[in-house]
């Protein structure tokens, strides 16, 4: 099994740290994981992603110009990686700021409000960790104790009371995410 990820959006969305979470857990599990972020001189504002591949076995290369999974957080990165999903592949987006939802009709195509729920939980920085709960229901690649331990092993300690919160948003993407399309 060799999954790879593209995670991109706005700097400042938790992009990367979603990005360090799933490959901590991958970690977690004895799998093999690249992780290779990508920002412009800006970062908060400016478009970020990250690359994360998870396999079972050696990673030959982390340079990537197709994808089994697109997480897309803004239009830009929607114009930019919608394209570079692989047929059969899967694209999640947050619709919060897209003004033109994803078309393709040959890969499966989930929407997650993340922006919008977190919100209305009153923990808009805990919105990537909604979209990441909405790919684990989509992909159980990794399990929620591997996230966990990712978790707090990303996270700063100055942040571990944060951690329950986290968890909850988890959960919470685990159930609001929708499908599209698939191909099912």
């Amino acid at each position: 099994m060799t999954e790879e990820i593209i995670i991109a959006g706005f700097g400042g969305q938790g992009v990367l740290s979603m990005g360090k979470i799933l490959a901590y857990s991958g970690i977690m599990q004895d799998q093999e994981v690249s992780w290779m972020p990508s920002y412009g001189p800006e970062m908060r504002g400016g478009t970020a992603n990250v690359t994360v591949i998870l396999s079972d076995e050696r990673i030959s290369s982390p340079i990537l110009t197709e994808y089994d999974t697109a997480i897309i957080l803004n239009q830009q990165s929607m114009d930019k990686f919608e394209e570079a999903v692989k047929p059969g592949g899967t694209l999640i987006y947050d619709g919060n700021g897209i003004s033109r939802h994803p078309e393709r009709k040959d890969i499966n195509i989930y929407r997650i409000d993340a922006a919008d729920e977190a919100s209305s939980m009153g923990l808009s920085k805990i919105f990537n960790m909604i979209v990441l709960g909405g790919y684990l229901k989509v992909k159980p690649l990794v399990n929620l104790k591997n996230v966990s331990l990712g978790l707090k092993k990303s996270l700063p300690e100055r942040y571990h009371h944060m951690l329950p919160d986290n968890e909850k948003a988890i959960k919470r993407g685990l159930e609001i995410i929708q499908p599209v399309h698939t191909l099912d």
